[in-house]
């Protein structure tokens, strides 16, 4: 089979097309024929080892020292199953599946093996493998942290890295709990979280959101640049900071500052359960959750989807097709013109974000440790 292989840590150019062997499943395993994956926030993090302050080491056990240990990136995946394991009950061959694999890495490939009992979920049917792939990593991430914040309507949602995989989700979840959602992103993005449901946008070049004078039920950070000291006068008395990004002082401290100041923090660590993907698979399904696509390549070409993200200027998410990426119309993987989908009008029930490769949007992503940051750290 063919895999995106590195075998050192660096730049988007240590990223290799490579013939693997073709794994096969364990007991309580799936093989699935990956379709569709996306290139994460996450890929960056572990093909860099640029992680939050005190998170060198933790990482490096999981991720290897000196050289990669785990050769084949991809947290998430999407696709059909291929055959399964002893003791498999929930899932048959032929069934459309998606699967978010944590620390397990290895979604770039032509193959994966997901664990039954991992979060893994029949692919909602009205979605193709991209749309579908483009719900997994953000839309995970969001529905855990969410879950933490007990949201009810007319709670004041504060989202900081509203345009990038988990912002765009996480705009869409409080705002079907009934949420007042403010985004803080680009300006440029002004548009398009406003459609997610961003009641009021912040342009953060422009506006200081901490000094505005308004505070919040749940404030959710995605991008980890801003300290606790200048988030926490921002948050309601019993309200909740979601730091999808954290390093590790802060995650070692949530539980004492949570006590000190009654606002409860949650930094970093969060489990990624099928409970909560299926939830993910549900509402885009029903048409409530949309994902956001800001640019689909082809199998070949994950190297230049690496680059572009590492550019920390995606908005939403870089989809790669894996299975029939050679066959594919060309005019729907080339980077410059696939998020128009310009030879069919594009599906309603997703987001496409119209830019040449040569105009990237400003930063949107999440470019810290995310929930998914690295399950490598838990």
């Amino acid at each position: 089979m063919r895999a995106a292989v590195y075998r050192r840590f660096g730049g988007p150019d240590a990223v290799r097309i490579e013939e693997r062997p073709k794994p096969a499943p364990g007991p309580g395993e799936l093989l699935v024929k990956v379709r569709a994956v996306t290139v994460s926030a996450a890929d960056y993090r572990a093909r860099t080892k640029k992680v939050p302050k005190g998170l060198k080491l933790p990482t490096s056990i999981t991720l290897g020292f000196v050289k990669p240990r785990i050769p084949v990136l991809g947290m998430d995946l999407v696709g059909i199953v291929e055959s399964v394991g002893a003791g498999v009950t929930r899932f048959k061959p032929g069934d459309e599946v998606m699967a978010m694999l944590g620390a397990k890495f290895g979604g770039h490939a032509e193959y994966a093996t997901v664990p039954e009992d991992g979060a893994v979920t029949a692919k909602p049917r009205n979605l193709t493998f991209e749309e579908a792939a483009a719900l997994v990593f953000g839309g995970i991430t969001a529905q855990a942290f969410m879950g933490r914040a007990a949201l009810r309507p007319g709670a004041r949602v504060l989202i900081i890295g509203a345009s990038g995989a988990v912002g765009t989700a996480a705009m869409q979840l409080a705002t079907l709990a009934g949420a007042h959602v403010t985004a803080v992103c680009s300006g440029s993005n002004a548009d398009l979280v406003r459609s997610l449901g961003a009641q009021r946008v912040i342009d953060y070049a422009t506006e200081d959101f901490t000094a505005v004078g308004e505070t919040y039920d749940v404030v959710m950070d995605c991008v980890g640049n801003v300290p606790f000291g200048r988030l926490e006068p921002v948050i309601k008395p019993g309200g909740s900071l979601l730091s999808v990004v954290a390093d590790l002082a802060a995650m070692l401290t949530a539980g004492s500052r949570s006590r000190r100041t009654g606002k409860r923090v949650t930094a970093g660590n969060v489990p990624f359960t099928a409970a909560d993907l299926a939830r993910v698979a549900e509402l885009a399904e029903t048409g409530r959750l949309r994902p956001v696509i800001d640019r689909i390549l082809s199998l070949p070409d994950i190297a230049e989807a690496h680059r572009y993200v590492d550019a920390g200027r995606k908005v939403g998410n870089v989809v790669v097709q894996i299975a029939g990426a050679e066959t594919a119309n060309p005019s729907q993987t080339s980077p410059l013109i696939c998020a128009r989908y310009p030879t069919q009008s594009p599906p309603p029930s997703s987001v496409k974000i119209p830019r040449p490769m040569s105009s990237p949007a400003p930063n949107g992503d999440v470019r810290g440790r995310t929930a998914s940051t690295i399950a490598t750290t838990r």
